[in-house]
């Protein structure tokens, strides 16, 4: 009896609707004709891997502090080239959450890219911050049927302090200097780097601008400095950029330039009041001088970082440049 009233309830509340909308489905149907789409996919659908745990380091006493990394994974059985995004942050941050639209632009033209943290000032220094960027390189290697990487096939961009490293990655290419951790069977080298605004001196970095900004570039408290001195509270070495120059030398990706130094795209904004646009330029030198194949430009009233950097033409030209050495 109760299902039979249930039905009935059913029935009813139909014939209601139909009585309130003044026609069935079936009539709506044949009074309002939808539109047909035609669609040719062209696009590959692309899927995101969050907190993927690629190294697992010592830091500030404790022994396995978890590095991650997001993974941009286009959906295709062919196995793809990838690229390392390394985020800038002045030394002092890594938020692998920037450069989205960069890296769905590379996603979407056939790339595995993965963004990265690691270790920052002043609670870190050189050069564990290079080494965690060579883990990831190692980690996307040795998982590269996991991910469906084609692993001969490798490069690395990054903007600020992320193309400072990603040029460092790129001069020591295929140096064991900075391999440091788990799967050390694994080559960190690359094909290929992209500085976006990076640094290549740290010595010069407000080269440039005024004596006074270049007098505040000296200070202890000048993050490049934290980044070669460490902090003293932490066991680093108080004082500026210039106070061992051993140590500021060793950590110049400009020093490092070699025979398999990898092929470098420099880019730079001529509006930058963060890093001397001659940064890039020092390191574009250097890496012709020694026969490195290398690219540069500037980008007119680009500053560092911002709207400029999103546009078509030059995310193009970065998208070529990786082509041109990963396809």
């Amino acid at each position: 009896m109760k299902k039979n009233y249930s039905l009935l309830r059913l029935a009813l509340t139909g014939l209601l609707l139909v009585g309130t909308l003044g026609f069935s489905c079936t009539e709506a149907a044949e009074k309002y004709a939808s539109q047909t789409l035609n669609v040719t996919p062209s696009k590959t659908e692309v899927k995101q891997i969050s907190g993927v745990v690629y190294a697992q380091v010592p830091s500030r006493g404790y022994p396995n502090v978890a590095l991650q990394m997001d993974l941009l994974q286009p959906q295709t059985k062919k196995k793809l080239p990838a690229i390392v995004y390394v985020t800038g942050g002045g030394f002092i941050n890594a938020n692998r959450d920037n450069g989205v639209q960069l890296r769905n632009y590379l996603a979407e033209k056939g790339y595995v890219v993965a963004s990265i943290t690691y270790r920052v000032a002043p609670t870190a220094r050189f050069p564990e911050p290079l080494e965690d960027v060579k883990a990831s390189i190692r980690y996307l290697r040795a998982n590269a049927d996991k991910y469906n990487i084609d692993k001969d096939k490798i490069g690395v961009i990054g903007g600020s302090a992320g193309g400072y490293l990603s040029s460092f990655v790129g001069t020591s290419s295929g140096l064991t200097t900075f391999d440091k951790g788990d799967n050390l069977q694994e080559s960190s080298k690359v094909n290929c780097a992209v500085n976006l605004y990076g640094l290549s001196d740290l010595t010069q970095v407000g080269m440039d601008y005024s004596e006074e900004i270049q007098e505040l570039h000296k200070s202890p408290g000048a993050t490049e400095a934290l980044w070669v001195n460490g902090s003293p509270v932490f066991g680093g070495k108080d004082g500026g950029i210039l106070a061992d120059a051993k140590a500021a030398a060793n950590a110049n990706p400009i020093n490092y330039i070699y025979k398999n130094s990898a092929p470098t795209l420099l880019m730079h904004g001529s509006a930058d009041t963060v890093v001397s646009p001659s940064q890039t330029d020092l390191l574009y030198q250097a890496l012709k001088a020694k026969g490195i194949a290398a690219e540069r430009y500037v980008i007119p009233g680009a500053a560092h970082g911002g709207i400029y950097w999103v546009q078509d033409n030059v995310l193009a030209v970065i998208g070529n440049f990786f082509d041109k050495y990963l396809k």
